[in-house]
């Protein structure tokens, strides 16, 4: 019988009629034909950002504004601040989500002050596909009626979307119902019976100045992935938000009254599920820290439905980058941690990582930083995982 002789394998050089993927090429950008004049996907994403609304006094809002004088003055005298955080809840009927809400409700006292949590700090995706004002109070006040916490959040890819002319403009239902100017029960909460006020935060991209912490959220804009800190304004880029994160850790860095920084994003520096990282994001943010001499304590965000915990090794810190996108959404199955180097990325572990549902419990002090990811139906028996974070050596104990 005959031998087969290999087949000579050709190159695609030009890979448009090809494949529906335009630049599933093996060839490095610079040597690409170009493609309606670009030679990589990240240049046609960019063009389909969304708008980057402006903010109001300086992007900056404290706690007093948000819990009032009296309660920070509780978090004081306590010595420590603790706030619940999670993403992706706004799906559906938000049966997965309200029961989220109602476990975390549990760890809240009436009479323990200080004790109880700040906030609820959300990580984006807070309502899920069209007409979105129609939904908010199905998927986000009816699901949340019982949680004692005032909520802040930052917007996911999804509630950037305009999947419909009623969604138009871009994040117009997340700003009134996150950043009013004056809180108020909206019309829809009232007539189902909720009382729920609206935030009045400055913006979809914000710092927020507390006890023991500071905490700056941004918006990684509406693409699926990945995730920018970019907009399109005019047909032209719109970099303002990454003008606001380098004047804004400038000046944190400067400040005499030293506290943890916490960065959060909807859309994650690093996946190993779901969703896959994004790369161009995390080096603006990267970029405004060098340019700040700061480095983060703690590095959140959600959009893959799934816990994993990273660890960064930077700048002589060891950084936690947790992905808690974990609060309604069906979870995302997702690779096990190894406790090794993630390939192709210096300086980052892969610690641990589980498909559940559940949400982050942070702690701050002047001195010690701890993360607990509890699972829906643990009932605060073990957490799954936790990290604890020496702010004075800032290695992971």
């Amino acid at each position: 019988m005959p031998q087969t002789q290999p087949r000579q394998l050709v190159s695609t050089k030009y890979s448009k009629e090809r494949y529906a993927h335009p630049f599933y090429l093996p060839a490095p950008h610079s040597a690409r034909q170009p493609i309606n004049g670009q030679t990589r996907m990240t240049d046609w994403s960019k063009l389909q950002l969304g708008l980057i609304p402006p903010i109001r006094n300086s992007g900056v809002m404290k706690l007093d504004d948000l819990i009032g004088a009296d309660g920070v003055k509780e978090i004081e005298q306590v010595g420590e601040i603790r706030f619940h955080a999670l993403g992706d809840s706004g799906v559906g009927q938000a049966t997965e989500a309200e029961s989220i809400a109602e476990e975390m409700a549990t760890d809240f006292k009436p009479g323990a002050g200080g004790m109880n949590p700040a906030f609820l700090f959300h990580l984006g995706d807070v309502i899920y596909g069209p007409g979105k004002a129609d939904h908010y109070v199905d998927r986000f006040y009816r699901p949340y009626r019982h949680y004692p916490g005032k909520t802040i959040a930052i917007p996911g890819n999804h509630d950037g979307e305009e999947k419909s002319s009623a969604d138009s403009p871009s994040l117009k239902d997340f700003i009134a119902n996150f950043c009013a100017t004056k809180a108020a029960v909206p019309p829809q909460a009232a007539s189902s019976g909720i009382y729920r006020e609206s935030m009045t935060q400055p913006g979809a991209y914000w710092m927020l100045d507390a006890p023991f912490v500071r905490i700056v959220g941004l918006y990684s804009n509406r693409l699926e992935n990945p995730g920018y800190l970019e907009g399109i304004s005019g047909g032209k880029e719109d970099t303002s938000q990454i003008d606001w994160l380098t004047k804004t850790l400038a000046t944190i860095s400067k400040s005499k009254d030293k506290k943890a920084l916490v960065i959060a994003t909807h859309h994650p520096p690093y996946s190993q599920s779901g969703h896959s990282g994004s790369t161009e994001m995390s080096k603006s943010i990267d970029d405004a820290c060098t340019a700040a001499g700061v480095v983060p304590d703690l590095f959140l965000s959600g959009h893959a439905h799934n816990y994993q915990c990273y660890t960064r090794h930077l700048g002589g810190k060891q950084v936690p980058y947790i992905v808690a996108g974990t609060g309604g959404m069906p979870p995302q199955k997702v690779a096990p941690a190894t406790g090794q180097p993630v390939s192709g990325i210096e300086g980052v572990t892969y610690d641990s990582a589980v498909a559940s549902y559940g949400y982050l419990f942070v702690t701050l002090s002047q001195k010690q930083l701890k993360t607990e990811f509890w699972q829906l139906g643990q009932e605060h028996t073990v957490a799954f995982h936790t990290v604890t974070v020496d702010l004075t050596t800032h290695l992971v104990e």
